[in-house]
């Protein structure tokens, strides 16, 4: 990718500015098993957050120079108890936003043993840092399904609140280095109304995308963002422990769908000297992400990246 490329929208803002967010090279830019990576900007800093490490819950990071470097918060837990439904160490792919009333809401998936499954739950704090202070209760389990994991939450332009989780049928089995090699089981996105408080869930959710013949056994890790009146769902296909997996989207009118993939994935293996991107998580306006890459398959080590994002239309690109 050249450097015009990622230098593209560095604008400087007074307040906010999603697209001053921005690094001139992809990184990694935290060198430290940082898989599934949120993404929250405020006005003075920029925060990071990643599924368990170690002992570590939610690990945490920031960056005070709108994305370029980043420091990783060793010892650092932004969830040091999760809610009394779930065990700890098991907590995969937050994502943490601003409710604009003082308060920043985590979300999070973690294993329920009364369900056997994963479950995704949020929790509060008055510090983007943390400590954040679960719900008793998840948001949901979709038990059946085989779990629901990979939240993130939205916010539409009428202030409706929303967050978007995967149900993990691939957990249910089927064979592979991630399940689901038989192609038996569901991995659909769904999408949930939330309450102004943005922790109580409104009415049913419902399925907007699914995997394809083209995702190989799974769709995860969607996030959805709003860029010029178009909904942009990204997510990863394919085995998250293999170099098949990738950053993909999908973009559709109105935020239920119908949603249209993309002809081909946003990053893939080789692109940029990359090896199995995913777990994307990019800014509301969609001009920056962050995301994770493999450097070691066993253990699984994956770091950090950062990309600027260009568009035509609805056609992203890095």
């Amino acid at each position: 990718m050249s450097l015009r490329k990622r230098l593209l929208n560095l604008t400087v803002l007074l307040g906010i500015c999603y697209s001053c967010v921005h690094a001139a090279v992809y990184g990694p830019v935290i060198s430290a098993n940082f898989p599934d990576p949120a993404i929250l900007v405020t006005p003075n800093v920029t925060y990071a957050y990643a599924t368990n490490s170690g002992n570590i819950n939610i690990q945490v990071a920031t960056s005070y120079d709108n994305g370029t470097t980043w420091t990783l918060l060793n010892g650092t837990d932004a969830l040091p108890d999760v809610g009394p439904w779930a065990i700890v160490n098991s907590t995969w792919a937050p994502d943490v936003i601003d409710r604009g009333d003082g308060t920043f809401v985590m979300y999070y998936a973690a294993e329920s043993p009364s369900q056997n499954t994963h479950c995704v739950g949020a929790a509060t704090s008055t510090n983007a840092v943390g400590p954040y202070t679960p719900e008793a209760q998840p948001i949901a389990c979709q038990t059946a399904g085989g779990g629901a994991i990979d939240p993130a939450g939205f916010q539409d332009v009428d202030g409706q609140r929303y967050i978007v989780y995967k149900v993990d049928g691939s957990s249910l089995g089927g064979g592979g280095p991630c399940g689901n090699a038989n192609g038996q089981y569901s991995t659909p996105i769904m999408l949930q109304m939330m309450e102004v408080d943005a922790l109580t869930p409104m009415g049913n959710p419902v399925q907007i995308l699914d995997r394809g013949p083209q995702d190989g056994p799974l769709i995860e890790a969607p996030v959805l963002i709003l860029h010029n009146g178009t909904y942009v769902l990204t997510f990863s296909s394919n085995c998250y422990n293999t170099d098949l997996y990738d950053i993909s989207y999908a973009t559709a009118p109105s935020i239920s769908g119908p949603y249209t993939k993309a002809s081909s994935p946003l990053l893939v293996t080789g692109d940029d000297g990359l090896t199995g991107p995913g777990g994307a998580t990019p800014t509301p306006d969609g001009t920056f992400m962050v995301f994770h890459a493999t450097v070691n398959f066993n253990p699984l080590t994956r770091y950090m990246y950062t990309a600027t994002i260009s568009w035509n239309g609805t056609v992203m690109s890095v």
